[in-house]
């Protein structure tokens, strides 16, 4: 089974723009393996962080993301989910909700943690959105991050500006 890297280092606070984003693998909703650095060469990478499957706020955004796929792919961007549920939870609520973009489980929390968006009280992600850049090096460099409170959905259009 694919796992987050293990030599991740958590942080105390949320990652900033400007930094190198950790590399990490992660299950996708149907089993796959998706890792940061393979998909950062082929543009921008934003990762929609959220709490819980099968909840309101997150389940708004991830619809968002599925309608709003056009817009992404034209801006040559990957729009990805990350969540600490577990793959067989993020496909379930995937069929069900029509969802066709990628979801990461994060089950360990490793990349959550690492990322800065641990939320300790509840054992799972805060609700975030991170936008990563190919660095000159080849590695992701955060372009833009922003971390929300539970119910506060993302505005896509302050996203997609920040995008290429």
């Amino acid at each position: 089974m694919p796992t987050s890297t293990p030599t991740l280092t958590p942080r105390p606070s949320i990652i900033a723009v400007g930094d190198t984003a950790p590399d990490f693998t992660l299950q996708t909703q149907d089993r796959g393996e998706w890792r940061l650095s393979d998909a950062v060469k082929k543009g921008d990478v934003v990762l929609c962080l959220f709490p819980f499957a099968f909840t309101g706020v997150c389940g708004t955004e991830m619809k968002c993301v599925t309608q709003e796929m056009a817009s992404w792919t034209k801006k040559g961007s990957q729009v990805v989910g990350l969540s600490c549920d577990s793959p067989f939870t993020l496909k379930a609520w995937a069929e069900k909700e029509g969802f066709t973009h990628t979801l990461l489980s994060d089950q360990h929390r490793k990349v959550t943690q690492a990322l800065g968006l641990y939320w300790a009280d509840m054992n799972t992600t805060q609700r975030g959105t991170i936008v990563i850049s190919k660095s000159e090096g080849g590695q992701g460099k955060v372009k833009w991050v922003q971390a929300r409170q539970p119910g506060n959905a993302m505005d896509w259009n302050q996203v997609l500006s920040v995008i290429s």
